[in-house]
């Protein structure tokens, strides 16, 4: 199960909306979205979740490019989702890449009809290519209250733990 939130912030605290990301197919235009949510080009906090698997946060401050943190880059590139902020920067890729090794990946991160086994090497799988760790900027809610250590230890209830810190646990709960 997925969950999508916009948190934008005001001059009176922060302000909750839950989003559809149906017709989100790029990072562009999530960073539209977001941008559509604040009135004064403040910082807007896209949180993104699939239960038990991964979390992403987008924060979009104006015009600047949208800053990218996701907690599991291999499980959020299994995710229509995710594959939106799994961008070829934030995987140290060159724009253009060949990403066919992804394509033909199952959902457990090999390849059709390979069997897994403990020894395997990963080579010829992608799985180089998307690591099963953190990728983006761990600083990205620094300014607001979440450190990059803390950031990197968020599992469970991770949009939780976020809006808590950043003094938005209701608002964001109240479109939960």
């Amino acid at each position: 199960m997925y969950f999508a939130a916009l948190l934008a912030r005001t001059e009176d605290g922060w302000e909750a909306s839950d989003t559809e990301l149906d017709d989100v197919e790029t990072l562009s235009d999530l960073a539209d979205l977001a941008r559509e949510a604040s009135t004064e080009d403040d910082t807007v906090l896209v949180l993104i979740e699939q239960e038990d698997g991964w979390f992403g946060v987008v924060r979009v401050d104006g015009e600047d490019d949208p800053r990218i943190y996701v907690s599991d880059a291999a499980a959020a590139a299994r995710s229509s989702y995710g594959e939106i902020l799994l961008t070829d920067e934030l995987l140290g890729r060159e724009p253009g890449d060949d990403d066919s090794d992804l394509d033909s990946l199952d959902l457990d991160g090999t390849e059709d009809g390979e069997p897994t086994t403990d020894d395997d090497d990963d080579s010829g799988t992608g799985a180089e290519a998307v690591p099963h760790s953190p990728v983006g900027d761990v600083e990205i809610l620094e300014d607001l209250g979440v450190s990059a250590k803390e950031l990197r230890t968020l599992d469970e209830d991770a949009l939780s733990t976020i809006a808590e810190a950043l003094g938005a646990s209701e608002v964001l709960e109240t479109v939960r």
